[in-house]
């Protein structure tokens, strides 16, 4: 068997909240809820399990998610209609904007845990020759 990642835990201050907080956003579907988790299914299998915790707890991290241009249209279009901050790079110089990195595009925001998420149609350094 290949090594394939197959859920990873997302700390949150309210687990629905953010499950479907990124959910919503990204046209997905909260496929379980079991114990403390509540998962979101991606395409390729994986799940983004959010879990509540204390948000003294909550240590903010970087997600990037690689996604279809048409997808990053509807993405994009939510975050503007929902007024969410956002920006063009990671250190938060360029509000408002995306980038066009790697000849795609891309975009930061963060989660309502505060969590760095970047969506971008492109992987870094281009796709494979």
């Amino acid at each position: 068997m290949s090594v394939e990642l197959n859920h990873t835990i997302i700390h949150a201050r309210d687990n629905r909240e953010s499950a479907t907080f990124f959910a919503d956003l990204l046209g997905l579907h909260i496929t379980t809820e079991w114990g403390p988790f509540i998962a979101v299914g991606l395409s390729n299998g994986v799940t983004l399990d959010f879990a509540t915790i204390p948000a003294d707890k909550i240590t903010p991290q970087h997600y990037a998610f690689l996604i279809s241009e048409e997808e990053f249209d509807r993405a994009y279009a939510r975050i503007t209609q929902r007024g969410l901050e956002h920006w063009a790079d990671p250190h938060q110089q360029q509000p408002g904007a995306i980038n066009r990195n790697d000849g795609g595009r891309g975009v930061y925001f963060l989660d309502p845990a505060g969590h760095a998420m970047e969506l971008i149609t492109v992987p870094y350094r281009g796709w494979p020759a």
